[in-house]
């Protein structure tokens, strides 16, 4: 969300993207430093999911990904490897291995 697309990101692409049948919808404030994420029901409708109590908010679009949204206001980001290895655990570290040829 930035000041000038308020309105779109809140009403206007949350309405469509519902319509549309898109699963999940993210709204993420830098300003506020907030984020929302909902999951669409079976009804059509966006239904705000809270991220559980370690912070963790789970993708129901991206079987096993998950973050932490106060990562996304860290200053500096951590680094997209720590959270790879945190979000992605034995599968990323054999990926790597797999693409780097060296044992991690």
């Amino acid at each position: 969300i930035s000041p000038e697309s308020v309105e779109r990101d809140r009403v206007t692409k949350f309405e469509e993207y519902a319509k549309g049948g898109v699963r999940e919808y993210w709204l993420l404030d830098p300003a506020q430093n907030q984020a929302e994420f909902y999951h669409l029901n079976e009804s059509r409708k966006y239904q705000r999911i809270e991220p559980d109590t370690e912070g963790k908010y789970y993708s129901l679009a991206i079987t096993g990904f998950w973050l932490k949204s106060n990562w996304l206001w860290r200053k500096p980001l951590p680094s997209a490897t720590d959270v790879l290895k945190l979000v992605g655990g034995q599968t990323y570290l054999d990926y790597l291995n797999r693409t780097c040829g060296e044992e991690l």
